[in-house]
């Protein structure tokens, strides 16, 4: 994430000399992020389809942790 906030604050600097090419920087940044976190959501629940597939037991405990990263993401979502 420091790479990210990096970025961030590269993007923000160049605003005054160049507004219109700092916000397309922005969305762009802000459009991988999501990407990334897309992808990490849907790898985790792959995972977890593709135990139940194989006939495997979750764990309770891997269940909770999946639902609480769920519930913090729905959270922070929800305050944008």
């Amino acid at each position: 994430t420091s790479g990210l906030r990096s970025r961030w604050d590269d993007i923000q600097a160049v605003f005054v000399d160049d507004p219109a090419d700092c916000v397309q920087k922005a969305d762009a940044l802000v459009a991988e992020v999501v990407d990334q976190l897309t992808s990490a959501f849907s790898e985790a629940r792959s995972r977890l389809e593709g135990q139940w597939a194989r006939g495997e037991q979750v764990s309770t405990e891997d269940l909770r942790l999946a639902l609480q990263r769920y519930r913090e993401f729905f959270q922070r979502l929800l305050a944008v």
